[in-house]
């Protein structure tokens, strides 16, 4: 469920922005959150190794991967590349800012396997992992977290409160009337 909010300007996109990042497409089917969510969290659990991994030894990755593919700045992607596996394949794990994290997660593997097919060409060996990880990153990105994550009790949090405030602005404007006529003589 969408919420918005008014202002006196017209709608607040506010409320919108944060319904598309918290919101899942959801399923009553209990079984296919339950084996969403364990996706969800081995995924993000086992990237998190490959950020420490580049960023253990920065410049031998900037040269061997980052260099080869002709980003400039190449410490600097570098850092980038293995800090977004570090703090965004834990918040996937979590269901947090699932969204935003897995499309980060989901660039980094994209690169990833364009510096495979850069390399080796269409070898499946070298674009397996890679692939598949950008593969569930997408899926993440797309769906969200599913009704197990934090996202989706943030959200559920953020329409009860929105909710209460709109029912609130009701029972005000229901205890005064709306126009009062009176005639001046």
């Amino acid at each position: 469920m969408a919420f918005q909010s008014e202002t006196k300007g017209g709608m607040n996109p506010m409320p919108n922005l944060l319904s598309a990042i918290f919101r899942s497409n959801l399923t009553p089917n209990y079984w296919s959150q339950g084996t969403w969510t364990i996706l969800r969290v081995v995924v993000g659990l086992f990237m998190i190794h490959n950020g420490i991994d580049k960023l253990s030894d920065v410049e031998s990755f900037a040269e061997a991967y980052v260099e080869v593919i002709g980003l400039p700045f190449p410490i600097f992607f570098s850092y980038v590349a293995g800090y977004t596996e570090l703090i965004a394949a834990p918040l996937v794990a979590l269901g947090l800012f699932t969204r935003p994290a897995a499309l980060l997660n989901f660039f980094t593997m994209a690169i990833a396997d364009y510096h495979h097919v850069l390399v080796a060409g269409f070898s499946i060996p070298y674009l397996e992992l890679a692939t598949i990880y950008a593969a569930a990153f997408l899926f993440f990105a797309v769906n969200g977290g599913g009704i197990f994550s934090l996202d989706t009790f943030i959200g559920s949090w953020i329409n009860n409160q929105i909710a209460a405030r709109e029912a609130e602005k009701e029972e005000a404007s229901d205890c005064f009337p709306v126009e009062i006529n009176r005639e001046v003589n």
